[in-house]
């Protein structure tokens, strides 16, 4: 039996028929305001697209460790127009739906965003604005498909799993997790050397993406009907060498696109209060991963 089997049974077991809780007394281990005496950057999180993480609900965690940092932080209940975009220096979109996948993950899967708030973020990126893009496992890849696209991201709507682990880690020592100005940080900060990952998506970045958290090893994607419908006869492609996290710089803009959502933020479910993201074991540098981030798409980094 695959090891993602085994993973998805042991999320069958804790996290799926029990509902995943965000973690609201997560402790935010960063103590350094970057943005004291200066302009704090205005980071707008993204509630309009039957989006599953939210400033209010799954993204309260990932909020919570930003304000700390300094940043101002808020949520968007709007359309996505150039109006909208002039009160942010960051927009976060995490997991965006169409509201026909709200409650049914299998497939069809559809389009979370119109053509004109596809046009509108690519054009607001080139004239300097900076997007944080992330979608997770299927079905969030296809919701965000046409918007990867447009920016030259190709998603796969899969699970993906690294064989021979069952976990999940990015690490400078095996060069999944590769070289870049977000794991160096401010000057005096400790580098990242390793994060954690929880499943997610594998993708293909653009020739200027720079990549950041990459397949190194041997490692598939599961391409399911259902969701969460894996089993031997599932199709599956090889996706070693693709990405789960890169950052490209188009025009005079940022954008950062991840794979995976809840490395982000801090989340328990199950009767045993089983830990995901920030709280997880061996995750302990995701938190200031996370802050790195948001500073390299603010200009800090």
């Amino acid at each position: 039996m695959p090891l993602v089997l085994i993973f998805i049974f042991c999320l069958l077991s804790f996290g799926l028929n029990a509902q995943q809780l965000v973690d609201s007394g997560y402790q935010v281990k960063n103590t350094q305001d970057y943005f004291l005496n200066t302009h704090r950057p205005r980071v707008l999180i993204d509630a309009a697209h039957a989006n599953f993480h939210t400033l209010e609900g799954k993204y309260q965690p990932f909020a919570k460790v930003l304000r700390r940092a300094g940043f101002a932080v808020s949520s968007n209940q709007k359309s996505i127009d150039k109006e909208l975009l002039k009160g942010a220096d960051i927009f976060v979109i995490a997991n965006a739906l169409h509201p026909k996948n709200r409650k049914n993950w299998d497939l069809p899967n559809y389009p979370a965003f119109s053509r004109s708030e596809i046009e509108a973020l690519f054009n607001w990126v080139k004239e300097g604005g900076s997007l944080m893009l992330v979608a997770d496992h299927m079905p969030f890849p296809r919701a965000a498909e046409e918007l990867a696209e447009i920016f030259g991201f190709h998603f796969s709507n899969s699970y993906v799993e690294i064989l021979g682990s069952r976990e999940q880690y990015f690490e400078i020592s095996d060069n999944s997790l590769q070289s870049h100005a977000i794991l160096t940080g401010v000057p005096g900060s400790q580098s990242i050397t390793k994060v954690r990952g929880f499943m997610g998506q594998a993708f293909l970045a653009p020739p200027k993406a720079k990549p950041i958290m990459s397949f190194s090893k041997a490692a598939v994607a599961y391409m399911p009907k259902k969701s969460w419908g894996i089993d031997d006869d599932t199709p599956t492609i090889s996706v070693q060498g693709w990405q789960q996290g890169a950052s490209l710089e188009l025009g005079k803009g940022r954008l950062l696109v991840f794979g995976e959502a809840g490395m982000f933020t801090a989340q328990v479910s199950g009767k045993e209060r089983w830990k995901m993201g920030l709280a997880a074991k061996g995750a302990e540098q995701n938190e200031q991963f996370l802050i790195n981030s948001l500073l390299w798409l603010a200009r800090k980094i």
